[in-house]
């Protein structure tokens, strides 16, 4: 969705799941999406793909908030400490998630840093109107588990942040 929106930009879709690969490969393919590649692997192992400074922005949907396993956790010190190494200064990471325990998680994590906060929304689609172009129209696309979980009356939150 955010390569429809910004052509001008590359995106890498990274899981280990290769049917969540292959879905979004060919989704590309049939919309003749070319700024997108996908990169199969555990993201324990993100360093080893992309050099220092690589990476402008790192965008987490609908992460696994891993209620018994904190540092498993995309926003735990362990992969903010991975993310630092490959992110350009004032990088931005972006979460989105139905999650209040991943939400709330990652606010602590950020004010025990001292990282900038950029946005912090509870409810993005009682405050979307309020947002400024393009990332309104980011947070507009509804990935698989966000359309679910609206279904399901859940609220979806997004927090943006740099952490240099």
């Amino acid at each position: 969705g955010l390569a429809n929106y910004f052509i001008n930009k590359n995106f890498i879709g990274i899981d280990i799941k290769g049917a969540r690969i292959w879905k979004g490969a060919k989704i590309c393919k049939e919309k003749e999406i070319s700024n997108v590649r996908f990169l199969r692997t555990k993201v324990d192992f993100i360093e080893k793909f992309f050099n220092q400074n690589e990476i402008s922005e790192i965008w987490l949907t609908f992460s696994d908030p891993q209620p018994k396993k904190p540092n498993k956790r995309l926003t735990s010190p362990l992969f903010l400490n991975r993310y630092k190494k490959i992110i350009q200064k004032n990088g931005i990471i972006h979460l989105k998630t139905d999650s209040d325990l991943l939400y709330e998680y990652t606010l602590n994590i950020i004010n025990e840093n001292k990282y900038e906060i950029i946005e912090n929304i509870d409810n993005i689609y009682t405050h979307i109107t309020q947002l400024k172009n393009p990332l309104m129209e980011s947070l507009n696309i509804k990935t698989f588990y966000e359309k679910k979980w609206l279904e399901k009356g859940k609220t979806i939150k997004y927090l943006s942040f740099t952490i240099h």
